[in-house]
């Protein structure tokens, strides 16, 4: 046998050590009734009564397919063709872990490669890793990529990045009793970051398009953070903007972290997501997660590897750049697959139709009475400012068959400036029936 289960004296030897006489001792603090508890739970069912119970719960689920849908925010319904869902259902794909073994492993490698290899052109960086959780989780370990790099311990958050970005990385960071300061909201994307910098800021982490859609100009935050020693973190939750807009890496940006989810992945209900990340070649051993490399065999065949992974699974703890146990593999190959189908020129088509159909509600949203666009920019997402309160317009719109948006007052429930503010997004998924049909029941709504 390859595992031996223990014995009866290994069992007591452990006891012993611990000091317990019998395994019934480990669970002593558990109060009895609790071990020995009863639920009232319904009793078990047929398959076809269960099939019946889960479909009559799904139903109540409305679908993004189902009508006018213009829910963005940091996920996004993009058409992902048929031909994605088939490959990654290959059971090569479907069914393989984790590529430990290059000799077994040379597909599943090869894709990572090759998503690398897209994610750097897509942000215009050196390198970037085999993917993150998602993407904000990719943004905390930006900030604490930027912690080694700088050996600084103060963090600075635009005011238009995604709240629940700023939550995650937050959390990561006051861990370490790290300074994180954010800026005041701004949805003009007209915030003086720059006067926040100083000796002691690791890095700024600002978001393009950021959270109210809003197109900005890294350069000048990247030269004023470079002139104090820190690094520019970019973030991008709408991947189909880099087909548009310039890439963050032209901008000066030393990390760029982002959401996937965008190319080849569904909004599945909120995940599995992927997270990207790529950076300058001088920091690549100081990325986190891992690394996909290109390499020859003993007979000089093209071959790939994992280059670099300073995860804790193969480094000591407190060597490893990150405790990320694996990365969205699955997520990871319909990016790559859409991404392959797609071009660059099929990127770019996409990138415009999106903004094309953007403007066009953009037009008809703002041609309502009381109803203001606060953005000066947008790529395919922007933001409006109510007359009333966004959230109960959203509840409104939801019973006429029309998903509206994202009211601010749930991203910001303890500021009441955003009470009235409404994040809308459209897609290439978005027709002019569903926007007249928005309008019009906004109007109403009003």
């Amino acid at each position: 046998m390859r595992y031996l289960p223990l014995n009866d004296a290994d069992r007591t030897a452990m006891l012993a050590a611990i000091g317990a006489a019998k395994i019934d001792d480990l669970f002593e603090d558990v109060p009895a009734d609790s071990l020995n508890a009863t639920f009232d739970l319904p009793d078990h069912l047929g398959e076809m009564e269960v099939e019946r119970a889960l479909g009559a719960m799904a139903a109540k689920n409305r679908a993004a397919g189902e009508g006018p849908f213009f829910i963005g925010c940091g996920a996004y319904a993009h058409h992902v063709p048929a031909t994605v869902d088939h490959i990654i259902q290959r059971s090569e794909f479907l069914t393989s872990y984790t590529p430990y073994q290059p000799e077994i492993a040379q597909g599943t490698l090869q894709y990572l490669f090759e998503f690398q290899t897209q994610v750097a052109a897509l942000t215009g960086m050196d390198v970037a890793n085999a993917s993150m959780y998602d993407g904000s989780t990719g943004c905390a370990e930006a900030a604490l990529m930027a912690r080694r790099v700088t050996k600084r311990k103060k963090v600075i958050l635009s005011g238009a990045l995604h709240p629940q970005y700023a939550a995650v990385t937050r959390t990561n960071l006051e861990l370490h009793n790290d300074n994180v300061i954010q800026a005041p909201i701004n949805t003009g994307a007209a915030e003086d970051l720059a006067s926040m910098i100083d000796d002691e800021t690791s890095c700024v982490i600002v978001q393009n398009p950021d959270v109210f859609g809003n197109i900005r100009d890294l350069t000048p935050i990247a030269e004023a953070a470079h002139a104090k020693g820190a690094l520019l973190v970019a973030v991008v939750t709408e991947t189909v903007s880099l087909g548009a807009i310039k890439s963050p890496g032209e901008m000066g940006a030393d990390i760029v972290v982002g959401e996937g989810q965008s190319i080849g992945n569904g909004l599945n209900y909120g995940g599995p997501y992927v997270g990207l990340f790529a950076t300058r070649q001088k920091y690549i051993r100081q990325m986190p997660g891992r690394l996909c490399g290109e390499t020859t065999d003993a007979e000089g065949k093209r071959g790939f590897v994992l280059t670099l992974s300073t995860r804790e699974q193969h480094i000591r703890r407190d060597k490893a750049t990150s405790n990320i146990c694996t990365n969205s593999g699955l997520c990871t190959l319909a990016f790559t697959v859409h991404m392959t189908l797609l071009g660059e020129a099929g990127l770019r088509r996409l990138a415009m139709l999106n903004h094309d159909i953007a403007g066009k509600a953009a037009d008809a949203l703002g041609a309502v009475t009381g109803v203001e666009i606060v953005n000066k920019s947008y790529f395919n997402e922007f933001t409006l400012r109510l007359p009333k309160n966004a959230s109960a317009v959203v509840d409104t719109l939801a019973k006429e068959g029309v998903l509206a948006g994202v009211p601010g007052g749930r991203l910001w429930p303890d500021d009441p400036a955003a009470e009235n503010l409404l994040i809308v997004a459209a897609t290439e998924r978005v027709t002019e029936g569903d926007i007249e049909t928005f309008a019009l029941k906004l109007r109403e709504a009003l």
